[in-house]
């Protein structure tokens, strides 16, 4: 059996490299884990994404890193667009998610590239107020990696009839 089932509703799955379009642009999503006693744990987190991979930092223990150590599947979320429509009674949305391994990087030249992938995505251009904040905290963080093995998008049917209008 796969592991990842296909959209049921297949015309508003987005394309993947609109997907990875929306993984670039946003900042916060949600990642998912198997936590405590088997419950789900859903903690909001900052990121990056690079080359099929999404970067997260960490303090050095706590019930995401128990929950990584525990096991190694995850997912991830990233709501993109959520316009609400009150007369309609719904959203119009765009979201991500995205499924795969996650792994505490233990190499330090790993850690630091995507910890400097991380900060240049929140203060881009700034290469020397990272290189301090890197020097001073690099060695309390984890840096963790989720690679991608599976990644779907949505979006509402209302925004996919306005993209095709666009498009026609």
């Amino acid at each position: 059996m796969e592991p990842f089932r296909a959209m049921r509703r297949k015309r508003q799955q987005l394309m993947e490299t609109e997907c990875v379009d929306i993984l670039q642009q946003a900042t916060a999503g949600t990642l998912a884990l198997l936590g405590d006693g088997d419950y789900p744990y859903a903690v909001p987190v900052s990121y990056v994404y690079s080359e099929g991979k999404l970067y997260f930092h960490s303090a050095l223990a706590g019930h995401k890193v128990d929950a990584i150590r525990q096991c190694d599947k995850a997912s991830f979320c990233v709501i993109a667009q959520d316009d609400v429509q009150p007369k309609r009674y719904t959203t119009y949305f765009r979201s991500v998610i995205a499924f795969g391994r996650i792994h505490i990087i233990e190499d330090e030249e790993e850690k630091l590239a995507a910890a400097q992938l991380l900060g240049n995505h929140y203060n881009p251009n700034d290469d020397e107020a990272l290189q301090k904040e890197l020097e001073s905290g690099l060695s309390r963080m984890l840096m963790i990696r989720l690679d991608i093995e599976h990644l779907t998008g949505k979006m509402a049917v209302e925004l996919m009839k306005k993209s095709s209008r666009l498009h026609d």
